[in-house]
């Protein structure tokens, strides 16, 4: 009897010890699941700038001694050469601390989660201002992650890849850097895939996932099945040339077409899907003949807005926060004051109010 009791009691000893071994495993692999859900969650509903730190003045921290970017600068006609409209700012100094909190106070109140900062090589003016832009980022709230804009001599995967190695090094485990399960984001650019070609990048995107750990989220400039092969998302930056002469209606029924179709094709291919909105567009003053996509008084950039929303991708993204040359710009200028940063944070909240069903593998 005794014998019996032991065994018994030794029996539900053992049976206790493996329900709570069994219950500490599902435990486990449900916080791994939340966790997950919480990183792709990451990759959906996020409202993003392309940034550019490229300006600068003779008297700024840059460093530069000369004026960088503006051309000459008439501040009392408030008037730039190289600027089709004029910052409320004025002509500034990218490397100016003061300048990027009030950049990301802006893209703060306009809902904008994070910066995808041009960036054009190591030691160059514009890599020069992103640990700043970072901690500024972090002050506020806000991420940031560079758009690789072109590809070191000699233009191959290996070059590439060690050149976005470097990057990451540097910068991919600031605090403010975007991530997406835990890998850095770097934005890819369009120049960079002709420099390269699309089988290059499948080989440097493997060669910058040996390369740095935890690997990288690259997303491309590009909507195809190629491309949705080769990166973790996809996007294009300028949709100016397709809205080139377009009515409002005309461009929000080529929006309603066409977002849905580029985030299904994302979609497909497990990918991240980015939609991109203008508010405009019009270089015609640093290009002859140039190209020009009317505002409309911000009807053109609704409609975008709109429609995107409509097609439920992953992000939102905005040409641009300050691309001054293009004037694509949603900082406050002389002509539009803060119209479009107020229009940003009405359809920001709109769009990140939404739930994103599908999420990237």
């Amino acid at each position: 009897m005794s014998t019996r009791n032991n065994s018994s009691r030794i029996w539900l000893a053992s049976f206790v010890l493996v329900m709570l071994a069994a219950v500490s495993q599902q435990s486990i692999a449900l916080a791994s699941q939340q966790g997950s859900r919480q990183d792709d969650s990451a990759a959906a509903h996020k409202v993003l700038t392309f940034y550019y730190p490229w300006y600068g003045v003779p008297e700024g921290p840059g460093g530069a001694g000369t004026t960088v970017h503006w051309g000459r600068i008439d501040a009392a006609k408030k008037n730039i050469e190289a600027s089709t409209n004029y910052p409320t700012l004025g002509a500034y100094d990218s490397h100016d601390p003061n300048v990027i909190d009030q950049h990301c106070r802006w893209a703060k109140q306009a809902g904008i989660d994070a910066l995808i900062v041009s960036w054009w090589g190591h030691n160059d003016y514009t890599d020069r201002a992103m640990g700043k832009i970072l901690d500024s980022c972090q002050r506020y709230g806000l991420t940031a992650c560079i758009y690789y804009e072109t590809v070191p001599r000699p233009q191959t995967a290996e070059t590439a890849a060690q050149d976005i190695v470097k990057v990451l090094e540097k910068y991919g485990k600031h605090p403010a850097h975007l991530q997406v399960n835990g890998k850095p984001v770097v934005f890819v650019y369009g120049r960079t895939l002709g420099e390269l070609g699309l089988p290059a990048w499948l080989k440097a995107v493997e060669l910058i996932n040996k390369g740095y750990q935890p690997g990288v989220t690259a997303i491309g400039d590009r909507f195809s099945q190629e491309a949705g092969r080769i990166f973790d998302g996809l996007h294009t930056y300028n949709t100016a040339g397709l809205l080139r002469s377009l009515s409002v209606d005309d461009a929000r029924a080529w929006a309603a077409k066409t977002y849905p179709s580029w985030v299904q094709l994302a979609d497909k291919a497990g990918k991240i899907s980015a939609l991109t909105v203008i508010p405009g567009y019009d270089d015609t003053k640093i290009r002859k003949p140039g190209l020009a996509v009317q505002r409309y008084e911000g009807a053109l950039y609704r409609a975008q807005w709109e429609e995107a929303i409509k097609a439920a991708p992953h992000w939102i993204l905005v040409t641009s926060f300050n691309e001054w040359h293009e004037g694509s710009e949603i900082e406050p200028s002389l002509e539009y004051k803060e119209q479009y940063i107020e229009l940003t944070a009405k359809y920001s909240t709109q769009f990140k109010s939404q739930k994103r069903i599908n999420t990237p593998r």
